[in-house]
């Protein structure tokens, strides 16, 4: 079978690959559609994770179950299904909680497992969800889509009555506008996008979200002015900045993901005096099925934020360089193409 496999730290090529063997309590799932996430550029260049190479990437994916091990009888061949990629370990003082994705040994598909840039993958069979009739580009969204909910979930959004009537989320990319489509589909009456590019917020407009440029004196002008900020950009300036647009009694979500060496400057008075809630977010937490359940509500504009559907070959080149266009959104692998 076809896959793009990275042989070592920042070495990433298409390989022909043996039919994987399926082990007991997993399935084998012909890939349909599967997205690119930075963090499969960071697990390239060894980065994130345990540097589990040869690996074959990708984490975001969906597709119809090939053929299950005999001792399944959960799926079965022909069911389409989306993947959760977070493999934890079950005992450890995290998943005790039920924190899952923090996991102490946490593993997952496409990061220290083969994932889905390839033709076909093997899953354990428990980390499969049906997708009923949703479109496979739209379903390999539930993965993002989860990580999104877990940071508002963390932040509290959508606990009892604590509905912000006002966010604004810094970043414009496809995790941004996911973010901020997310906190609409939550109830929030008002919610803005900055960013520095000009064509991301025409199409954050046409989304139906408020267009903001970032360090303009628009945005200056609301100081203060949001019950809910987040940083979807991962750059540790930004999210220094977030407590200054942040209402008195708001909440600030670092959702991007910076350097790990990134160091900020907060002033703990004002954190303290202004009752400033501050959240954090990793990954997701066991809510695909919450994200299938959004998507296929969903009136298609989630959707919109699939901008590239390619073969395999043809996706390779992103994982070097991106497009250079700013109009470039979620990029996905599609067997359709």
């Amino acid at each position: 079978m076809k896959a793009i496999r990275f042989t070592a730290a920042g070495v990433a090529g298409m390989a022909e690959l043996e039919m994987p063997a399926i082990k007991p309590g997993h399935a084998l799932v012909r890939v349909r559609a599967a997205g690119l996430c930075h963090t499969d550029i960071e697990v390239l260049h060894g980065r994130y994770g345990d540097g589990a190479f040869p690996l074959v990437p990708g984490h975001e994916y969906a597709g119809t179950v090939e053929a299950v091990a005999s001792d399944v009888t959960t799926v079965k061949p022909g069911d389409r299904v989306a993947v959760d990629p977070n493999i934890p370990c079950g005992h450890c003082p995290a998943c005790r909680k039920g924190l899952t994705n923090l996991c102490a040994s946490l593993k997952a598909y496409g990061v220290t497992e083969n994932g889905g840039f390839a033709e076909l993958s093997m899953v354990a069979v428990d980390h499969l969800h049906g997708i009923g009739d949703l479109n496979f580009a739209t379903a390999a969204l539930a993965e993002p889509l989860a990580c999104v909910l877990n940071g508002l979930g963390a932040a509290g959004i959508g606990a009892g009555n604590s509905t912000p009537g006002t966010a604004l989320v810094f970043g414009a990319g496809p995790i941004g506008l996911l973010l901020a489509l997310s906190l609409r589909a939550k109830g929030v009456k008002s919610v803005a996008v900055a960013d520095i590019s000009e064509q991301r917020l025409a199409f954050a407009e046409a989304l139906g979200l408020e267009p903001l440029v970032s360090g303009s004196q628009a945005l200056s002008a609301r100081a203060r002015g949001f019950d809910f900020v987040a940083d979807a950009t991962g750059v540790a300036k930004v999210v220094e900045g977030m407590i200054g647009f942040t209402a008195d009694g708001g909440t600030a979500l670092v959702f991007g993901v910076c350097a790990p060496d990134a160091r900020i400057s907060v002033a703990p008075f004002e954190i303290f005096r202004r009752q400033i809630k501050l959240a954090g977010s990793h990954s997701l937490n066991r809510n695909i099925p919450q994200a299938l359940d959004i998507l296929s509500q969903d009136d298609g504009t989630m959707a919109r934020l699939v901008s590239h559907q390619l073969p395999l070959s043809e996706l390779l080149p992103f994982f070097a360089k991106g497009s250079g266009d700013p109009t470039t959104m979620k990029v996905q692998f599609s067997s359709d193409t």
